[in-house]
């Protein structure tokens, strides 16, 4: 599948055309430049051409610090890869001499490329386009990404270069043919949806990085370098994951910039479409009250959490760190005791592998399914040894149980009174199923209805 990098300088509307392109908002965008950091990939859609798509920062004025250098390399990394380029001014600006560095750039490069003059709705952009023929890169197509203008047009310039493709068929066939029966199998399973999340400068994209074994994400020394949610693909040992590094979450009164509120909303929505989700502490830090939040909140939507304890090889009394923060969980987390706490050193590779394995082992206990004629075993066991209290003098009855669903695992149990049951033995009934089931660490749901058995037999 052919690659179409989009590069330019920050704010000309590179992320808003790659949303359109992928038919859904998956890359930020807000009116300050600068919002994406790191290259972002999907799959992208224009008319009846298929791609690859890759968003990538705003190229500024270059300066020393560590974080530019490593967009730059980014977006340098996103050129070499892609197949096609499209170079995208603000039409409205007119060439700036930093476009025309860029345009000195992609010349290096030896790639194709495609000018896109943008923001070009009405006539606003008409002396921005006439300047970017000046550029003497090739075509100059103009169009509105965010309005939709000139999408027809920007698909004429665009279909040549997938014409090749066809040349390229009997090539491609024979080479899927020669791919391993586990690369079949892996490509066949729906990948897992992992979720890295914690506070500012824990350590999310450098576990990343370790774990896909390349610099993929930017990282520094400093508090924000993640503003958007980005979704790698990646395998591991032949499972297929889709690895999703997320924006750092402060306290909700610590957040006044309008870009990282939206950071936080695209980190909250990366979580409530993962299945698990590693909390990164920063083991050399205190187990604040703003990490068992974010425990809290990733519990609150069901997800499955593990606890990643980043930069382990720091810490001098290890084994009372441990049982502190376990301590905490059991107590504070009751809704999920026995959440895996792994010590793991991110930049030193250290404790990677017990981490997925721990991952691994909480999504097969997420998915759980238990017979309902093992759950009404267990539940006539359980009600014997403690017996659900009597309202009015009348004996709340549990009459039957059974799985609703899993992810997480979710019970229905009917009884009569089902109104009166107190929460306190809905918790019991949740603790002994995590007990006897072997459910730890993972979100467990009980609805009580009232009614009776639907599944018995209609008299």
């Amino acid at each position: 599948m052919k690659k179409i990098a989009i590069i330019g300088r920050p704010n000309v509307g590179k992320s808003t055309l790659f949303n359109r392109f992928a038919g859904k908002r998956l890359a930020l965008v807000h009116d300050m430049p600068g919002m994406t950091r790191d290259r972002k990939e999907t799959n992208g859609k224009l008319y009846d051409l298929s791609f690859r798509i890759i968003d990538t920062a705003g190229l500024a004025d270059p300066d020393t610090s560590i974080l530019t250098k490593r967009m730059f390399e980014q977006t340098q990394v996103a050129i070499e890869e892609a197949d096609l380029v499209l170079f995208l001014i603000d039409a409205r600006e007119g060439i700036t001499p930093y476009d025309r560095d860029l345009a000195n750039l992609l010349r290096r490069h030896n790639k194709p490329v495609i000018v896109v003059a943008n923001k070009c709705e009405g006539r606003h952009g008409e002396v921005g386009y006439s300047e970017a023929m000046g550029l003497a890169l090739g075509e100059v197509v103009a169009i509105s990404a965010e309005h939709g203008e000139g999408m027809y047009d920007l698909y004429e310039y665009m279909a040549p270069y997938f014409q090749a493709d066809t040349d390229d068929l009997e090539e491609k066939n024979e080479a899927d043919a020669e791919e391993s029966l586990d690369q079949e199998k892996s490509r066949s399973l729906k990948p897992l949806k992992l979720a890295i999340a914690g506070r500012p400068n824990a350590g999310k994209s450098t576990l990343i990085n370790k774990l896909i074994g390349e610099e993929r994400l930017l990282t520094a020394d400093m508090p924000g370098v993640t503003r958007d949610a980005i979704t790698i693909e990646w395998n591991y040992q032949g499972r297929p994951i889709d690895l999703i590094d997320t924006a750092g979450l402060r306290r909700r009164r610590s957040i006044d910039q309008a870009s990282e509120k939206l950071a936080v909303m695209d980190t909250q929505r990366s979580i409530n479409f993962a299945e698990v989700v590693i909390l990164v502490i920063d083991a050399t830090c205190p187990f604040e009250k703003q990490d068992l939040t974010i425990a809290y909140d990733i519990i609150s939507e069901g997800r499955a959490l593990v606890l990643a304890l980043n930069k382990w090889d720091l810490v001098n009394d290890k084994s009372t760190l441990l049982k502190s923060i376990q301590e905490k969980l059991d107590n504070q987390l009751t809704q999920a005791r026995g959440i895996p706490c792994i010590p793991i050193s991110a930049q030193h590779g250290k404790g990677l592998e017990k981490l997925m394995d721990a991952v691994m082992v909480i999504y097969e206990t997420w998915n759980r399914r238990i017979s309902t004629g093992q759950l009404n075993k267990w539940l006539s066991y359980v009600t014997e040894n403690h017996p659900a209290p009597a309202v009015n003098g009348r004996r709340i009855r549990l009459k039957y149980m059974t799985q609703a669903k899993t992810r997480p695992p979710t019970f229905a149990v009917f009884a009569s009174q089902a109104s009166q049951l107190p929460d306190s033995y809905s918790r019991y009934l949740i603790n002994n199923l995590r007990k006897d089931f072997k459910l730890d660490g993972i979100p467990i749901r009980i609805f009580v209805r009232g009614g009776k058995n639907p599944y018995d037999d209609k008299k």
